[in-house]
């Protein structure tokens, strides 16, 4: 795959397994890979890359995939703020560990 040494190695296993999960959900809708190669307005041979996982696959054509597929809701809130663990967990703790009452003047 063309970048991936480039990649570090969770990311490559996230995209390769995202790639398969594509191929699968393409395959369960009874979408030969012809027809999605159209719809998303790439050769075979780049559905094939992107079905692989390889990261020169351009996100574009990752976000019509997954719209094609009726997934975009999800890419949508991929980094959501609402479901970021580490950036609540950063969050909690900042807070602070007391409060001091204010002195009314």
């Amino acid at each position: 795959m063309p970048n991936d040494a480039s990649l570090p190695i969770p990311a490559g296993h996230a995209l390769r397994k995202l790639g398969r999960d594509i191929a699968v959900a393409r395959r369960k809708r009874r979408i030969s890979t012809a027809d999605m190669a159209a719809r998303l307005f790439v050769s075979r041979d780049t559905l094939w890359r992107l079905e692989r996982g390889d990261p020169s696959v351009s996100a574009g054509t990752l976000a019509t995939a997954v719209f094609v597929l009726g997934l975009h809701d999800r890419l949508a809130n991929l980094a959501s703020p609402s479901t970021d663990e580490l950036a609540l967990s950063l969050d909690e703790q900042r807070l602070p560990k007391h409060i001091c009452r204010t002195r009314a003047s």
